[in-house]
């Protein structure tokens, strides 16, 4: 069986990828978990390992080109008795190959932090993904043929699948081959122009980054109904003993002690607290998280936002996570993040605290069901328990969640959760 082998994801922005090496040639062998190639991004540098074995039959690009994310680079046969010759030219050396083959190509939309493997099996393309969703949802194939897709060359990908069950197809219906051409078009139909006739405007297509995000916060609104609470927290006493030992810290770990230690540390007391905000969704099904790994949105300069993960945070104290931060950050900021490091997240932080906002209410980072934003620390009048007016250093916090799986009691409950832990921790005996 021909398995097609796509460009890999690298990151929720990265759109594109540059192959740096091929470590195999037409014709050889390769071994599940085999190192296949090494690409290049503006964030990562990764080795990729074959996700199946068997024989290389075609590379469809070579060393040193760029490819969009989810576009096909190679093609594995697994059965020995269907391995063609290898051409002449591609023994050699990996050659490109053109850029529209005659096979279908893996869908663009399916999530994937490593490589995609399909198969193909008739005239229509549909992702492994697409296909479990249809599955589930007793979506027929019949059914699944007559609805049009956004992909490339028309290919049905996640949005268009679950934009058409949204638009009021019914999980596990039967439906006429008839009945589903009539589907609503999967993406929603503006009926308002962008711009008048004779409007002065100028047009600047999106780059594939911008497209990319556009995409996936797009998604994220459409399968999650977003829900924030929001209050504010009193930051007074951290802001106090962060000054007082910022320079031992600095010489004791040798990078600098910040805020977003302490809320990451809060974070997972909270989620320690409530699992069900450590979880996803699986169609009907909860899938609680046994891990906490804290996605923590890094801004580098240049190259716009990576959110690499702290796996196993539950498991470390705060000096424990600070160190695994300041390994992200230095990496992130070196391009030397790995795969491993942006996947795999359970709950995501992110603080715009550091562009000088107040506050704000991020997009969820699916499949997860919360993400956690705060806003700058500034000095504000507070009336106190006693009525009398005092300076405090204040900071908003955002709880971001889906209100499919995490009503509005938890989720402020929640948020109060780690409120309270800013708030009364004795950092003192943390370190």
């Amino acid at each position: 069986m021909r398995h097609e082998i796509v460009m890999p994801q690298m990151g929720e922005s990265i759109t594109t990828g540059t192959i740096t090496k091929w470590h195999k040639n037409v014709g050889d062998s390769i071994a599940l978990d085999e190192i296949l190639l090494e690409i290049s991004t503006d964030k990562v540098e990764s080795e990729i390992p074959s996700p199946v074995s068997g024989r290389i039959e075609e590379l469809l690009f070579k060393e040193g080109d760029t490819v969009d994310v989810q576009k096909l680079i190679a093609i594995v046969e697994d059965d020995p008795a269907n391995a063609g010759a290898p051409k002449a030219a591609a023994a050699a050396a990996p050659m490109a190959k053109a850029a529209t083959p005659a096979a279908p190509l893996v869908a663009s939309s399916a999530p994937a932090s490593a490589p995609v493997v399909s198969e193909t099996q008739d005239d229509r393309f549909y992702t492994p993904l697409v296909k479990a969703m249809a599955k589930e949802a007793g979506v027929s194939l019949s059914e699944l043929a007559a609805l049009p897709g956004s992909g490339a060359a028309g290919r049905v990908n996640r949005a268009d699948f679950e934009a058409y069950i949204a638009s009021g197809r019914k999980a596990g219906a039967t439906t006429t081959s008839s009945s589903s051409k009539s589907v609503a078009p999967s993406a929603p139909v503006s009926f308002t122009p962008a711009y008048a006739k004779g409007e002065r405007v100028e047009i600047v297509p999106m780059d594939n980054m911008r497209k990319a995000i556009a995409k996936n916060m797009q998604q994220s609104k459409l399968v999650a109904p977003h829900v924030n609470s929001i209050d504010e927290v009193d930051m007074t006493n951290l802001v106090k003993f962060r000054e007082s030992f910022k320079k031992q810290f600095e010489k004791e770990e040798g990078f600098a002690l910040t805020y977003t230690h302490f809320i990451l540390y809060a974070l997972v007391q909270a989620l320690k607290e409530f699992p069900i905000v450590n979880s996803s969704i699986d169609g009907d099904n909860i899938v609680y998280k046994k891990d906490i790994n804290l996605g923590c949105a890094v801004a580098v300069p240049g190259n716009g936002l990576v959110v690499p993960v702290i796996k196993g945070a539950d498991n470390l104290n705060i000096r424990g996570i600070a160190r695994a931060l300041d390994v992200l950050v230095r990496k992130a900021k070196t391009k030397k993040l790995t795969m491993d490091d942006l996947t795999g997240g359970t709950y995501t932080f992110t603080n715009n605290g550091s562009f000088g906002i107040l506050a704000a209410t991020p997009v969820i980072l699916q499949p997860q069901v919360g993400i956690f934003c705060v806003g700058t620390i500034a000095k504000r009048p507070i009336v106190t328990k006693d009525d009398a007016i005092a300076i405090r250093q204040m900071m908003y916090a955002t709880h971001t969640y889906d209100h499919r799986v995490i009503d509005g009691e938890v989720g402020s409950k929640f948020l109060r959760h780690v409120i309270n832990t800013l708030q009364t921790m004795d950092p003192s005996v943390l370190f």
